[in-house]
């Protein structure tokens, strides 16, 4: 004989009830109300993630209309975002959740030093409990950064002198005024402001090794990752190692790379606006040097007399040298390619190629072979020369 399990009816309602007010109390997503005041209709707004060393594309878009725009869409875990003007630096950050999220501000838009900047004051963000947390735990670098003002204030007088000593290219008043009282007074805040920011810095993400915010603040307080850092990410929960700032961090620290494997992709243009052909450029060469740099890159600029040096020694057993530029500015690039006067060819990103070949940091070089295999990352000169007389 079959028995059947019954129910009585009330009850399955009574679940069914207790499940819709479940789904009901879960947010599909999140929603932001944006107003800024101040603003053109028509003016294009981004959402733009934020929080982590990779330089993001824009992952929503619209425009404002009677100073108001709107986003939305889910998350998979708090997130950071920057909201701006499309083209423009500035906006403001914002702790993203699947939630309601309200934001205004009276809104501007200049220019300074050159770049774009959209403006905001009296800016609020409401309806985000995970934005108020994130406000609180960052509020330390406000104070850092009123510290940092505070003394190079004090020793304004001493740097300009120092500063213009060496415009005038006087080295005998440089090394005299570095000897001052009032420079090594100078010194010994900086020292100590640093001293200060290393253990502010190191003592809230320890205080925050057990859930994401450990690798979200490491990700805030450093503009880069060394080998150092790396006891700071084991210290982590297994939890805060998986969590999607974590798992940022993991690839920075522990990058895969891409040695024996074919070259990454490759986007960029000459001074002539010509594209670059990667698979042209290594042709008939034994080696190819992928040489990453910036104008702006002190030790770029100082490695490229040794990099003239092994091209002069090396270029004709073999050896090709590309530079490629991560500048912004396309006119910055063409400044100081002028400048170095490279005799090779010398290319400016699209804006994809670094980040196609993991750039965290320059100067960055990698080695090919004839096949546009990667056969050395970050080699020394030294190597590469050894490299090229084992062939």
């Amino acid at each position: 004989m079959k028995y059947m399990k019954t129910f009585k009816i009330p009850g399955i309602l009574a679940l069914l009830l207790s499940a819709m007010i479940t789904l009901a109390a879960k947010s599909p997503g999140y929603f932001i109300q944006g107003t800024f005041t101040g603003l053109a209709n028509g003016t294009v707004i981004e959402l733009i993630p934020s929080g982590t060393h990779d330089d993001e594309e824009a992952i929503a878009s619209t425009a404002v209309k009677d100073s108001k725009f709107s986003f939305k869409g889910t998350v998979d875990g708090p997130r950071l975002f920057r909201v701006t003007v499309k083209g423009y630096y500035g906006g403001c950050q914002v702790m993203v959740d699947n939630t309601n999220i309200s934001i205004t501000a009276e809104a501007g838009l200049a220019e300074r030093y050159g770049s774009k900047f959209l403006d905001l004051s009296d800016l609020k963000v409401t309806g985000s409990p995970v934005h108020e947390e994130y406000l609180k735990k960052v509020a330390y670098r406000e104070r850092l950064n009123e510290d940092h003002i505070a003394y190079n204030k004090r020793g304004e007088a001493i740097i300009s002198q120092v500063n213009a000593a060496r415009q005038s290219k006087d080295t005998a008043k440089v090394a005299a005024l570095m000897k001052s009282d009032a420079y090594r007074q100078f010194e010994a805040e900086e020292k100590a402001f640093f001293d200060k920011v290393a253990k502010i810095s190191s003592d809230i993400i320890r205080s925050n090794k057990d859930s994401w915010w450990g690798p979200f603040l490491m990700l805030n307080a450093y503009s880069y990752f060394t080998p150092e850092q790396k006891p700071v990410f084991e210290s982590f929960s297994e939890a805060a190692k998986e969590s999607y700032y974590g798992r940022k961090i993991k690839e920075e620290l522990f990058p895969k790379g891409f040695l024996g494997q074919k070259a990454p992709a490759f986007e960029a243009v000459s001074s002539g606006k010509a594209d670059a052909d990667l698979m042209k450029l290594i042709k008939n060469n034994k080696y190819t040097l992928i040489d990453f740099w910036a104008s702006w890159c002190v030790p770029c600029r100082k490695s490229i007399p040794a990099l003239k040096a092994l091209y002069e020694e090396a270029g004709k057993s073999g050896l090709q040298i590309v530079s490629i530029s991560i500048d912004e500015k396309e006119t910055d690039w063409l400044k100081a390619e002028k400048e170095e006067n490279l005799k090779w060819p010398s290319f400016l990103d699209k804006g994809t190629t670094s980040k196609a070949w993991k750039i965290r940091a320059i100067p960055a070089m990698f080695l090919l072979d004839e096949n546009g295999i990667v056969v050395g990352e970050n080699p020394t000169l030294e190597q590469v020369k050894a490299k090229i007389k084992g062939s």
